[in-house]
């Protein structure tokens, strides 16, 4: 055959595509192995022709130097960087030559490699002739390259003739490294499609390799089998060197497993088989003193698990040195999930059986939730604590698994924990519901409404009984709220409170709600809502007054003024679990952030991936948080955002809370306001329209004395009420200060409530007087005197009098004829103009005079 150097030179040149092209021109009646050898010869001859060219160019490019540097020294370049140049040419010339000597010279080559490459080292410049002698050099690589293929393929060859024989002679170890050398050649020569349009023998060489290597594998399996269940350790060895040289390792793991679960499933089944033995004898002899419950069998179960796993795993580093950090932790993985579904359904009656009413129905919190239950059944937190109870049975046999397991790979151990813990994931995608559930079902138990039958006098101690029970109530609800915090953080290690805190809040709500719904009842039973409907004013002051004595009277204030307690107790309450909520969330940021790479946003974090794995591996164990969130990247986020807002001091953890506990403080104070202020509305309701004001002096014809007149009924009521108020805020005061700190807030709360009462006193009074439409001289007198009777009151209670108070009080306390005179010399220095002007139209005065 006549090989076309040239075609060796071009840069698209396919080693593959030109032997396929030679076995093309192959005639049919040739022996393929003869025909491979001798294109095998004749590309052996060219390469040594090509390396003689090689050599004698190689010599005249050397005698071209001198006369190089001679040009280069022409040039303006520095001398030391002219010679540091023609060094560096000499020193790749002399590689070049000496990789050329390394081969046999043929001297005939020249004449066929130096007119089909068009080559000519005579004329031109020194780099033209470097150039073209590592385009030789090109030549000669590829023309090796070809020439080693051809050896794998004559291999492949050779290999798939005699392969037969070997499987013959039932040498195991002979036919896997025979198997493994074709699977080598066939690598290196490359698919089928490389020669299979051409050569029938290649064609289906792989494909009976795959058969071979199956057919290797299903030769060893028997005796794999046979040597791990009676831990021949030799054995085991020698043939798992035999599936590994031919890749088929997976077959020795799922032997090893498949043989090592069979003693762990019979420990799971016995339990099983327990229970039927305790039922016969339930039955037999009507006794259940024998009965075993799951939870107190599973933890001698995870005991025997793991004295069997602690065997494998110091036999499997004896037999399997390689393997064993991995191979037994698989086994364990392998297991749980063969278990998965039996282990739900135990856990799910394990939590049905500390409840008689689920026991009996043999069910479980999952079939609460499902609905699958008759009506009326709800989730207890005993079904909650006894799952969580089970899950920390769970951990402990998981942080002994990671201490047994402490040399396998990160991936490795948090896959195994994360197994371990797989039963229990049903129940924790479910966990919002079960606390929303637990949550709903112990706030709906809570009777925050009065108890006492209704009769007459009976307003105050249906009031007190209610205060009573929603100031109790509030800090049940808080300790619920704990609570459901520390389950929350027991059994899924914080990576469901984002779900909890939405839980929270809603239950907070609801609570809230019932609450307001409490306050609309008092409202309606003591009728402060017809005090502020004005066509209902004297209706509702004359039912007060004809059911209510006075002591009952201070008995309905005083349980108006416990509300605010309740109020205080309420605010101060939920800001103090609000606060403990952030802290848990810090804590709960700092333990995720060091533990799940990614969690946190810093930086830096990225830099430490290395230091982050091994924070998941020491504590993954212990944060069953962590092993939730290690693969779940969308839940990691939005953890993540939730506990960097957290850090912001204007977070609020449950913020509907925050703003249904501000509206219910004010409700509260709307309403005791209304209750101390109704006895005033009750007093002042009709002033404006009191027949006294238009009252004339009957003329006589003899002088008579004239005496002083006396404050009326109605604001002699209303000073007592306002004198005396200060004595009903002083439980209330003694109530808030429970501290010495505290006592300052209180004596100030107890100040500001009694001026709101007496200001809103002071208002109903002057909305009175800006009623009146007429009043005589006899009427002003006696209008005077009740005026200055509030202002004396008002002034013992260091209260300020208002300007249209004093202003009405100086003008109608004037005599008639002499407010002219007086309103002209004060010129509006002292008095309120428009009050001035009322006063004047009431006992029609004209200024203009």
């Amino acid at each position: 055959m006549v090989v076309d150097l040239g075609e060796f030179g071009e840069e698209v040149f396919d080693p593959k595509r030109w032997i396929n092209e030679a076995l093309e021109s192959r005639h049919p009646q040739d022996p393929l192995d003869r025909f491979l050898s001798d294109l095998e010869e004749n590309l052996r001859a060219s390469a040594d022709k090509i390396a003689d060219a090689l050599d004698r160019e190689s010599a005249d490019a050397l005698r071209r130097v001198p006369l190089a540097c001679r040009d280069i020294l022409r040039l303006r370049d520095d001398a030391l960087s002219v010679r540091s140049l023609v060094s560096s040419i000499l020193f790749a010339l002399n590689k070049v030559l000496s990789i050329s000597l390394s081969l046999s010279p043929t001297p005939n080559l020249i004449s066929t490699l130096l007119p089909s490459m068009q080559f000519s080292l005579a004329e031109g410049t020194s780099a033209e002739s470097i150039a073209a002698i590592a385009k030789i050099d090109i030549v000669k690589q590829r023309m090796e390259a070809a020439y080693e293929t051809l050896q794998d393929a004559a291999g492949l060859t050779q290999l798939s003739a005699s392969v037969e024989d070997v499987f013959a002679s039932g040498d195991l170890q002979q036919a896997a490294e025979t198997l493994a050398n074709m699977r080598h050649c066939l690598s290196a020569v490359g698919e089928a499609s490389f020669i299979s349009s051409v050569v029938a023998e290649f064609a289906n060489v792989r494909k009976q390799l795959e058969v071979l290597e199956d057919r290797l594998e299903e030769m060893v399996q028997p005796r794999i089998s046979d040597a791990l269940q009676n831990r021949k350790v030799e054995d085991v060895q020698d043939l798992r060197r035999i599936l590994v040289r031919i890749g088929r390792f997976k077959s020795l793991e799922l032997q090893y497993i498949k043989i090592g679960i069979r003693p762990l499933r019979k420990l799971w089944e016995g339990f099983e088989s327990r229970q039927q033995v305790n039922k016969l004898e339930l039955e037999k002899h009507r006794d259940q003193t024998n009965s075993i419950s799951f939870s107190s069998w599973l933890p001698s179960f995870y005991d025997e698990v793991l004295l069997y796993l602690e065997q494998e795993w110091k036999w499997c580093m004896n037999a399997l040195p390689d393997d064993y950090i991995s191979l037994v932790p698989k086994l364990l993985m392998e297991t749980m999930s063969d278990l998965g579904a039996s282990f739900v359904s135990r856990v799910n009656v394990a939590t049905g059986d500390v409840v008689p009413e689920t026991r009996s129905l043999n069910k479980g919190i999952i079939d609460i939730l499902s609905g699958d239950m008759p009506k009326g059944t709800k989730v207890l937190h005993k079904h909650l604590e006894s799952l969580i109870e089970l899950h920390n049975m769970t951990g402990v046999f998981a942080r002994n698994v990671q201490h047994l397991f402490s040399e396998s790979d990160v991936q490795v151990l948090v896959r195994t924990l994360k197994a371990v813990y797989s039963p229990y994931e049903t129940f924790k995608l479910k966990y919002g519901k079960m606390e929303r559930a637990i949550l709903s079902n112990e706030i709906s138990r809570l009777d925050i409404r009065g108890a006492v039958a209704r009769g007459l006098g009976a307003q105050g101690i249906e009031l007190s009984e209610t205060v009573r029970r929603m100031e109790e109530s509030i800090p049940q609800v808080i300790m619920f709220l704990e609570a459901a915090v520390e389950r929350c953080i027991n059994f899924t290690g914080g990576s469901e409170v984002h779900e909890l805190i939405l839980v929270l809040d809603d239950i907070m709500l609801q609570y809230l709600s019932n609450l307001q719904d409490t306050l609309k009842s008092v409202r309606s039973i003591y009728g402060v809502d017809n005090i502020s409907q004005s066509d209902q004013k004297k209706e509702g002051a004359a039912h007060i007054a004809d059911m209510v004595s006075e002591e009952e009277e201070w008995s309905i204030v005083q349980g108006a003024l416990q509300i605010l307690t309740v109020a205080d107790c309420l605010t101060s309450r939920t800001s103090v679990f609000e606060a403990s909520l952030r802290a848990t969330l810090a804590r709960i940021g700092t333990t995720l952030s060091i533990s799940v790479p990614g969690l946190s946003s810093d930086q830096s974090n990225e830099a430490n991936g290395e230091q982050n794995e091994m924070g998941v591996a020491k504590r993954a164990g212990f944060d069953v948080g962590t092993l939730r969130l290690a693969d779940a990247p969308d839940k990691a986020r939005k953890l993540s955002y939730l506990l960097e807002q957290s850090k912001d001091p204007r977070f609020h953890s449950l913020p509907m809370t925050s703003q249904r506990v501000a509206a219910f403080s004010d409700t509260v104070n709307e309403l005791v306001y209304d209750v101390l202020i109704s006895k005033v509305h009750q007093c002042l309701s009709d002033v404006s329209r009191l027949p006294i004001w238009s009252l004339v002096e009957e003329q006589s014809s003899r002088p008579l004395p004239s005496f002083s007149a006396y404050p009326q009924a109605y604001i002699t009521s209303v000073g007592e009420y306002l004198l005396t108020l200060p004595q009903q805020l002083e439980p209330l005061a003694e109530g808030i200060s429970t501290s010495e700190s505290r006592t300052e807030e209180a004596q100030f709360f107890a100040t500001e409530w009694m001026f709101k009462v007496a200001e809103g006193a002071t208002a109903l009074f002057m909305e009175q007087l800006r009623g009146i439409q007429h009043i005589t001289d006899r009427g002003a007198q006696q209008l005077s005197a009740d005026i200055e009777y509030l202002n004396n009151v008002l002034s013992a209670l260091s209260m300020t009098i208002p300007p249209f108070l004093n202003t009405f009080h100086v003008c109608i306390s004037t005599p008639r004829d002499q407010l002219p005179d007086l309103i002209k010399s004060d010129s509006g220095n002292q008095l309120d103009i428009p009050t001035v002007h009322l006063v004047c139209k009431i006992r029609r005065i004209s200024l203009d005079q």
